[in-house]
This record gives C-alpha cells, sequence and structure tokens, in this order.
C-alpha cells in the first residue's frame, strides 16, 4: 500500500472526515487530499502528527511493504520521549539503543509478550537513567525547572 492508501484506511478506521483530522492536526484539508489521492510525501513534521493522530507508527505509513499498523509504535514513541526530553542526543542514544537489542527480538526465543515486557523495562531504565545522569550532571542554572504546585 502506498502512504496516501495507509493515510486514508487508518483515517477511515477511526470514522474521521478530512475536515477532522486537519482540526487535530492543522495540517489543511487541502494538503491532507494531495496527501491521500496524489501520493505527495509530507514533511517528517506533518508525518509525524499524522501518526499520532490516527494512532499508527511513522514507519507505517512510509514503509510501503509494512502492514502492521501498531508496528513500531513504542519504538517511535520512545525515540520521540527521548528526544523531548534530553534533545536531538537523547533521542540519537535511544535509537542506539534500540539497534543493539534488535537481535533480540528479531531472532530470540522469547516470546512476543516476554519482549514486551523486556523492551517496556528497557524504556523505563534509560529514561530513568537519563533522568538521574541530567540530574547529576547538568549544572543547575542549565536545568528545565518544573514548578511543584
Amino acid at each position: 500500500m502506498t502512504f496516501g492508501e495507509k493515510l486514508k484506511e487508518a483515517r477511515l478506521a477511526l470514522n474521521l472526515s478530512q475536515t477532522e483530522l486537519s482540526q487535530m492536526t492543522g495540517i489543511s484539508e487541502r494538503s491532507l487530499y494531495t496527501y491521500e489521492q496524489l501520493g505527495t510525501i509530507p514533511r517528517k513534521s506533518n508525518i509525524r502528527k499524522l501518526a499520532e493522530a490516527l494512532h499508527i507508527s511513522v514507519s507505517y505509513l512510509l514503509d510501503e511493504d509494512e502492514t502492521d499498523t501498531q508496528s513500531h509504535i513504542d519504538e517511535d514513541m520512545f525515540i520521540a520521549d527521548a528526544k523531548e526530553k534530553f534533545g536531538a542526543k537523547g533521542a540519537k542514544e535511544a535509537q542506539e539503543v534500540l539497534g543493539r537489542v534488535s537481535s533480540l527480538f528479531a531472532g530470540g526465543d522469547l516470546d512476543d509478550d516476554a519482549k514486551d515486557v523486556f523492551f517496556q523495562a528497557l524504556m523505563t531504565v534509560y529514561m530513568d537513567s537519563k533522568k538521574t545522569a541530567q540530574e547529576k550532571f547538568t549544572p543547575k542554572k542549565y536545568r528545565k525547572h518544573k514548578d511543584k504546585t
């Protein structure tokens, strides 16, 4: 399936009109039409908005051979979360961590449930470690402060 076909299918699966998807994402209806009908590929920021609004992965939208709408969603969200919290370097490190364990998921003796548990634990450990390192090694004047109210 093409990008446009996948986009339309995902939108219709959620019973959304192009107008509703446009309002959810801030992408114009005209742009959505060109994505779905003419096969135009949007810029990365719009692809991410569409994937999040439609609860599908960026990988699913972009890879014509990918047929699993849930594939890579956890990974995509993990990398996006790392980028939001720790910047581009954090996203790169998150991607490297995923690359290092991909063989375990692909060829190991773990069943799907065990893989899911392992991946969730890995994400938690990574994010906690990054947060601890950020608090420990970033000078106070450069830390982002959040009010606790």
